[in-house]
């Protein structure tokens, strides 16, 4: 009988053989990979029910190695062997979950098993929104066994003209249904999702000019000036979370989650402990440090971009940005690209595409690269001055 601790490495040292074998776990009783001739492993937790030898012998797949890692097999066997001793049958309980559950209850169970506790506020909530607004709609009354790849295919080819919202909905079903095979509600290897091609994204690109830089500016300026003595129709805090976004290149989430505490005014830097891509410096200039400094500071709120209930932050600016941006003729602009903007301005003084990934808070260099045009217009603009320059030469030596 082959024995070993079961881990990555030993999993990715077993070879096929001529036949069927196992190899079992020398610490948890039971636990062992079925390893087949075609290659293929297999996670199993072989037991017996209660009563002992006179038990039912059971040796239900806990998953595939491939879509289960060793770590995450080990857990739901300690799980089984927790439920064994109280006298439960893991695999008897496992088949009428695989019967009966709905994929409404599995949307719930991603969330909280999964979403609460590995996602960010920010996409937490926009997962939220994607199972209420568009799977629950479609697939919460099915049964998560019967869910095909057919009906799956039909659902998204109907969302073809917002190709954007289908292909994150389809990735977040994919994601419920692989953890939907992890838990045991569906056989190892059967997510339907699975070869079903997302639509063509066109990535969005809009950049202010100078001119329409101007007239935001200036439609900033009079609501400032219009709330004085009046009921605002724009809080001041939107007002000047709007002049940050377009000063710092930052992320709406990073604004609005800006505390007093992470900015340093001596140094002209914020560092924000938790970003998207982690922990980050938000480099300041001296007219976002102006902005800044004019915030009326809240006491007992740490944020600097207050809200209406007393120490919390604003929870979101489309409203004010649907007033603003109408009233500035700009009603095509989303606040997102005011980071573009950010980003276009920095391409057009010159600055190379990791001096533009580092102010905007970017991991990979791959994101970055969406801006490549931009730096290349300014070098071929450079280029075209210099070829003038030397032409110039040659007519005065002419």
């Amino acid at each position: 009988m082959d024995k070993t601790r079961i881990s990555r490495r030993a999993v990715d040292a077993m070879t096929p053989r001529d036949k069927r074998y196992y190899v079992w776990d020398t610490q948890l009783a039971g636990f062992g990979v079925k390893v087949l001739p075609s290659g293929r492993k297999t996670f199993v937790y072989k037991y017996r029910t209660s009563g002992g030898r006179a038990g039912v012998g059971r040796e239900p797949v806990i998953g595939v190695d491939g879509t289960v890692t060793p770590d995450q097999a080990r857990k739901v066997a300690q799980h089984w062997a927790a439920k064994i001793a109280l006298g439960e049958d893991p695999a008897a309980d496992r088949q009428t979950a695989r019967s009966s559950e709905r994929m409404s209850e599995l949307f719930e169970r991603y969330l909280r098993d999964h979403a609460e506790l590995h996602k960010k506020p920010t996409s937490l909530r926009n997962d939220r929104a994607t199972i209420e607004n568009m799977l629950r709609p479609a697939f919460g009354a099915t049964r998560v066994k019967d869910i095909t790849r057919g009906e799956i295919a039909k659902w998204h080819s109907k969302l073809r003209e917002t190709p954007y919202a289908a292909n994150r909905a389809l990735a977040l079903l994919s994601k419920a249904l692989n953890l939907a095979e992890v838990w045991g509600l569906r056989e190892p290897g059967s997510n339907p999702c699975r070869q079903i091609k997302k639509f063509k994204e066109e990535r969005r690109e809009r950049y202010l000019s100078e001119a329409e830089f101007g007239r935001l500016f200036d439609v900033l300026d009079e609501a400032e000036i219009g709330d004085q003595g009046a009921q605002p129709v724009v809080s001041p805090y939107a007002i000047a979370a709007i002049r940050l976004l377009i000063l710092t290149g930052a992320r709406t989430s990073e604004i609005l989650g800006l505390q007093w505490d992470w900015v340093d005014f001596e140094s002209n830097v914020a560092v924000l402990p938790d970003s998207k891509t982690g922990r980050r410096t938000l480099y300041l200039s001296s007219e976002a440090m102006a902005v800044l400094t004019q915030i009326p500071r809240l006491e007992d709120n740490p944020f600097v971009i207050a809200g209406s209930k007393a120490g919390r932050a604003l929870v979101n600016l489309k409203r004010p940005w649907t007033i603003l941006r109408a009233t500035a003729g700009l009603q095509d602009v989303r606040l997102h690209d005011l980071r573009h903007s950010y980003a276009s301005v920095a391409a057009a003084a010159g600055m190379s595409l990791p001096q533009i990934g580092a102010l905007l808070g970017h991991n990979s260099p791959q994101t970055t690269a969406r801006y490549a045009h931009l730096a290349d217009s300014v070098q071929h603009q450079s280029a075209a001055e210099i070829g003038a320059r030397i032409g110039r030469t040659r007519e005065v030596n002419s």
